[in-house]
């Protein structure tokens, strides 16, 4: 049961998230060899300045043993 989240800047369109969530549906059953009906795909917004508080200190930081791909930045 795969359930995967993704937290953004706000200001992407509805259709965006639409087709990503398609695209992170598609790649996690091709790649798990799983059935589409067990995948869901959440999709929040979170302001530039909440990030740090809300996403990369909780979500990067604390939980780097589960990071598979890091990111290029630290906070400001």
């Amino acid at each position: 049961m795969p359930h995967v989240i993704v937290k953004l800047y706000p200001g992407r369109t509805e259709q965006q998230k639409q087709a990503l969530a398609q695209a992170l549906t598609e790649a996690v059953t091709r790649t798990l060899n799983s059935s589409e009906d067990s995948v869901s795909v959440g999709i929040e917004d979170v302001g530039p300045n909440e990030w740090t508080a809300k996403v990369y200190g909780p979500d990067i930081i604390d939980k780097a043993g589960t990071i598979y791909k890091k990111p290029g930045y630290e906070p400001q």
